[in-house]
């Protein structure tokens, strides 16, 4: 049996410095573990501009689509503003996505009880906090036709269209009523039916997948607005949400921040299932590029770590593994140890983007 396969795309600005310390880990796994992993690094994003002229080199892109997972880090920076939109870093981002077909956004939204002083919201809302946002992320308002800016009499106006169709609401909808199901078995589905035809279409297909399909996952409908609203209110009310791209990409940066840090938090981006049966995925942090401290050892690995985390639960098949990497960067945390990022008004000695990731190596020691 082969070992699992894995693309690394450090990309631009503080990705490689927090990937650095993914490739730690994946050592790690190797001489304590005896899991070892097929590991080959690319270029994506302002550093593949540099190199090849396009963000995503097409060889890139043939390795993305035949591993078991890919890793990215992030891309972009001020030096490529001023790029042609069709080659900016993002665009290598996006094409990975599209052509991956990575239809089902994966972003937690979890509170490590050390953190939880961090957040703008009282500590008993948001301590113990984890919840899943399932967005929709390769239709929708982001990618319907027609969309630009054109010309209309003596003014100029911007179009972008939302679009559904059922297929695509159905299977991001499975998505959410899987992971439902190893959770807490709740699913909230949010749209704006009130307002919007392909709102009423999300609703009606969402509730026949779950009456069909789904029966014995909790299922509740919400309107976006609403939703967003009751994530400042309550959090903990909610287990799994589904939503569609625009909605999605909205709530969860949302819900990101009530845990106190949105550079803390990684994500999963899941396509359909390959001949292995594991979905086709892309893992990266949630956070940019940060160019204003890269190379300077002040950035926080753990949103990388953790993305590695998760791809261990969904392309590898390793949930007890990834428990232990979950738990081995709580207990850091619960020990006191910060990166610049999360240093509070107490003050004290931050740790570096290395220092970080060896206490987390240690952690891991300690839990064999």
């Amino acid at each position: 049996m082969s070992n699992p396969s894995l693309l690394i795309l450090p990309g631009d600005g503080i990705g490689p410095e927090v990937m650095a310390e993914v490739r730690k880990i994946i050592d790690w796994f190797g001489a304590k573990r005896g899991v070892t992993f097929d590991v080959s690094e690319d270029l994506v994003g302002g550093c593949a501009y540099d190199k090849h002229g396009t963000p995503l080199h097409d060889a890139t892109m043939a390795k993305a689509q035949e591993v078991d997972a890919v890793l990215l880090g992030a891309v972009g920076g001020p030096k490529y503003d001023t790029l042609d939109f069709s080659v900016k870093p993002e665009r290598g981002l996006l094409r990975l996505r599209k052509e991956m077909d990575l239809y089902a956004n994966l972003r937690p939204a979890q509170c490590f009880d050390a953190l939880a002083d961090f957040s703008s919201l009282k500590k008993d809302v948001v301590a113990g906090l984890d919840i899943m946002i399932v967005r929709e992320l390769t239709s929708g308002v982001y990618f319907g036709e027609p969309r630009g800016i054109f010309k209309e009499g003596n003014e100029r106006v911007g179009i972008n269209t939302q679009r559904y169709t059922e297929s695509e609401i159905e299977r991001v909808a499975r998505s959410a009523f899987e992971l439902a199901r190893r959770r807490g078995n709740r699913v909230c589905s949010m749209e704006k039916a009130n307002v919007m035809e392909s709102g009423v279409l999300w609703r009606e297909v969402v509730q026949k997948i779950h009456d069909a399909e789904y029966p014995d996952v909790e299922l509740s409908h919400m309107y976006a607005d609403a939703g967003a609203m009751q994530l400042t209110r309550w959090p903990k009310q909610f287990d799994v949400i589904v939503t569609d791209n625009l909605f999605g990409d909205l709530l969860s940066d949302l819900a990101a921040m009530l845990t106190g840090s949105l550079g803390m938090l990684p994500s999963a981006s899941l396509g359909a299932p390959m001949a292995n049966g594991r979905p086709k995925a892309l893992y990266e942090p949630v956070h940019g590029s940060a160019p204003d401290i890269a190379g300077q050892g002040k950035a926080n690995p753990i949103a990388c770590i953790l993305s590695f985390a998760m791809a261990l639960r969904y392309s590898f098949d390793m949930g007890d593994d990834a428990t232990r990497v979950e738990k081995a960067v709580e207990q850091v945390l619960a020990d006191g140890v910060r990166t610049a990022d999360l240093m509070g008004p107490e003050g004290g000695k931050p740790v570096s983007t290395s220092e970080m990731g060896d206490k987390i190596l240690a952690a891991l020691d300690a839990s064999l």
